[in-house]
């Protein structure tokens, strides 16, 4: 309906400054994108007479045998035929009655242009003399508007305010460019000092946030140039004047209903903030205290070495979760509909997700408080053998005889027997079980034999001598006996390695005292002894 308009305004006027004008006003209003609000829709029984885009009245029942439609389309010929000479004539208002039925018919030098009668009204709405002068005044302005329209001069004017408001908005939006581009120059010293932090340190998410916060609101600002501008040029423009005073009007209205809700949420805003306040005061001091519990090495079970750092954490979320809680119904909007619907999503979601991490979550917290194993600890967890490198929340990290890192679910940790061969029983600097066994024939004496294996313990390097070395004859067999040698290695040093030399000197003083090792399931003894000499320790290619 308005580029039909549009069409009939180009066939009246013939000017190619008039008609290039009107063309920009359509460019404009079509770049806008449908963003200038429209008029409030009308019943089904109602048809809108509109006369160079301005509202003038609303036809609500049948009159003259024509339906409400008819009456608003014969009413906008008539005003469409209205010569140019005579459009800055005053709309006159004369009363009649018709059929009995009193009205009001709207003239321009004595002809009318439609007529409206009390049928037309609505509930509430003036009386019926006043709304005849409302909608005469309203025709008066839009024929004005038509009339401006046709001004070369006007036009003239017209584009050259635009010219200069797009020059102006072209300034405003490089000037905020280059003001963005300062902002982000100097915060990239602070993205390089908080790169360095852990992925979910407070003040790395915090610089991050500041980041993005600065560039939408540049964003934002730029956004409100174009918005401003747009209302301005469409003001510059009979036609589409009605446009952008509904674009100013949206937009003091936006912005008075948020000072207003600002206003308004400022003292639950204050006490939210006085609410975390008390929150980060209470974190502090949580720190300040297991800080000092672990300089003075207080012993309880929350404030172990091992259990401090969880007891911490644990202990900080449950704060910030109270904090939470308390401060929930002082947020601005936490009452409304749309707050409780995203609650209940995110509820949803935590609940159908958050399941397996729970499990995971309270397995690693019995694992700390269960003290079953620690950082350092060389353990034997299922299948999977080595030193634990990290007790976290949800896995536990093993660094194996390869050197090959070893993840566990804490679920899985939980539920598998874990063997702990670090000496538990010392806080720092204890020992790391190790066992050996050989078989030797009944005919070698026991005690000699117990001897040279601690012998052979004295030798190897990474082995501590306290705790003492221990030999035990574990099973008496029916050709040998089982001897198991125990002992400690230094902790962080690799088992195997220290296996593989300990075995070595197994071997080399059981030769040196002439001892063989073998298990002897035999029927009768070998002519000479299984043994290697000394000077033979040694062949080629061996060093």
């Amino acid at each position: 309906m308005v580029f039909l308009r549009f069409l009939r305004f180009f066939a009246l006027f013939g000017s190619t400054l008039q008609r290039g004008a009107c063309l920009l006003a359509l460019l404009l209003t079509v770049a806008a994108g449908g963003a200038a609000a429209q008029e409030p829709s009308t019943p089904d029984t109602g048809a809108a007479l509109k006369v160079w885009n301005r509202p003038v009245f609303v036809f609500r029942v049948p009159m003259f045998g024509l339906s409400p439609q008819q009456r608003a389309q014969r009413a906008a010929e008539r005003i469409g035929d209205i010569p140019a000479a005579s459009l800055g004539a005053p709309v006159e208002v004369a009363s009649f009655a018709h059929e009995g039925l009193p009205g009001y018919a709207v003239m321009l030098e004595g002809a009318t242009l439609f007529a409206i009668f009390a049928s037309d009204l609505e509930p509430g709405d003036p009386a019926l003399a006043q709304v005849a002068g409302q909608a005469a005044a309203r025709l008066h302005q839009a024929l004005l508007a038509r009339k401006s329209q046709s001004s070369t001069r006007q036009f003239a004017s017209s584009l050259g305010w635009v010219a200069l408001a797009s020059g102006l908005l072209v300034a405003v939006l490089l000037a905020l460019q280059a003001v963005g581009r300062r902002v982000e120059a100097r915060m990239q010293g602070l993205r390089s000092r908080a790169a360095a932090r852990p992925l979910f340190d407070p003040r790395r998410i915090g610089v991050a946030a500041l980041g993005r916060a600065v560039q939408w609101f540049k964003f934002a600002l730029m956004l409100m140039a174009v918005y401003v501008w747009l209302a301005y040029v469409l003001t510059r423009f009979p036609y589409t004047r009605p446009w952008g005073e509904t674009l100013d009007a949206s937009l003091i209205a936006v912005a008075s209903r948020v000072a207003v809700a600002v206003l308004h949420a400022l003292p639950d805003l204050a006490m939210v903030a006085f609410i975390f306040l008390l929150a980060h005061l209470g974190v502090r001091g949580l720190h300040a205290l297991f800080n000092a519990a672990h300089a003075t090495g207080v012993k309880m079970a929350a404030l172990q070495s091992d259990t401090i750092g969880a007891t911490r954490r644990l202990t900080v979320v449950l704060v910030w979760l109270f904090a939470l809680v308390v401060a929930y119904p002082f947020i601005p909007g936490s009452d409304s509909n749309a707050f409780k619907g995203l609650s209940v999503f995110f509820g949803v979601l935590v609940t159908l997700g958050s399941s397996g991490l729970v499990s995971q979550i309270m397995s690693g917290f019995v694992l700390i408080y269960s003290r079953a194993l620690r950082p350092g600890d060389y353990v034997q967890i299922g299948e999977s053998e080595g030193y634990v490198v990290e007790l976290g929340t949800l896995s536990t990290k093993l660094r194996n005889r390869l050197d090959q890192e070893v993840t566990l679910p804490n679920s899985v940790v939980v539920g598998t027997r874990i063997l702990n061969s670090s000496d538990t029983t010392k806080t720092s600097g204890g020992g790391i079980a190790v066992s050996t066994s050989v078989t030797i024939g009944y005919d070698s004496p026991w005690r000699q034999v117990q001897a040279m294996l601690v012998m052979a313990a004295g030798r190897t390097p990474d082995l501590l001598a306290e705790p003492r070395p221990t030999v035990r004859q574990v099973r008496l067999q029916d050709f040998y006996v089982e001897y198991e040698l125990n002992v400690f290695m230094r902790a962080g040093a690799p088992k195997y390695d220290v296996l593989n030399i300990l075995h070595g000197h197994i071997q080399d003083v059981f030769n040196e005292y002439g001892v063989q090792i073998m298990s002897p399931n035999f029927v009768l003894q070998p002519a000479t002894p299984v043994l290697v000499a000394r000077e033979d320790w040694r062949p080629a290619p061996a060093e």
